[in-house]
């Protein structure tokens, strides 16, 4: 029988992460999709890839985004829109499927080692899951890529059917199939809109810094913020039974 795992006082039965700046560094990964996958939608035109990133809020020439832009938190369907204005001829859901299958073929950089990380949580007992802005199938992609997928109980995107962060219903879904009280779960992510998300579904929240918020914008949102998830063992009080 694993050890009761605690967090502040507060029993800890499972844990739901936030995909990319989360589980997967977001500029490391993010920053190689957005040029490629801008340039391939501006058919080798340059200067119109990085109008076409302007309108998302990234910048081709200094591979920054800008601290608003959808690309950090939105779902597809959101970056689509900002996007479509600038593409005569393309429709909606071409321009999604589009932006999906190139997500699905991103080099994803992990934020720390997956694996072992998500095993070693196993055998505490916890039960993990994956709450994305993502669309799902990209998310999926990702996660096999890097043989996480099988150690996770739950994965949800954007296009699952709980809705997208800041709402809760994505977090509330990952509690039901666990079969666990909102209370006694946890939400991991590097945004506002996931803790956010995290504190409306009543979870304990914990910001990591591998996405592009800085500390000070998780902090009032965060029961603990820390670099990266390779920290999380350590913010547990884990007692002998």
């Amino acid at each position: 029988m694993s050890a009761p795992v605690t967090f502040d006082g507060r029993p800890v039965r499972g844990i739901v992460f936030d995909k990319d700046g989360t589980l997967f560094d977001f500029r490391a990964t993010w920053t190689a999709w957005a040029q490629t996958f801008l340039l391939g939608l501006a058919e080798g035109d340059r200067n119109k890839a990085h109008h076409l990133g302007q309108a998302i809020g990234f910048d081709t020439v200094s591979g920054d985004y800008h601290p608003q832009s959808p690309v950090i938190a939105g779902t597809p369907a959101e970056i689509a829109d900002f996007l479509l204005p600038h593409l005569p001829g393309h429709d909606f859901v071409g321009l999604v499927r589009f932006m999906n299958l190139a997500a699905a073929e991103a080099p994803m950089a992990e934020a720390a080692p997956l694996v072992p990380l998500f095993q070693d949580l196993g055998r505490l007992g916890l039960r993990l899951g994956v709450a994305t802005n993502d669309a799902e199938e990209p998310a999926l992609a990702h996660l096999d890529a890097v043989g996480a997928l099988e150690l996770l109980d739950f994965v949800a995107g954007s296009d699952s059917g709980h809705g997208a962060k800041p709402e809760a219903g994505q977090l509330l879904a990952f509690a039901r199939a666990a079969g666990l009280a909102t209370e006694e779960v946890m939400m991991i992510g590097d945004s506002q809109h996931d803790l956010i998300a995290g504190r409306a579904a009543g979870m304990m929240t914990i910001g990591v810094l591998t996405g592009p918020a800085r500390k000070s914008d998780l902090a009032d949102l965060a029961d603990r913020v820390i670099e990266n998830i390779g920290e999380l063992p350590e913010i547990f009080d884990i007692r002998g039974t």
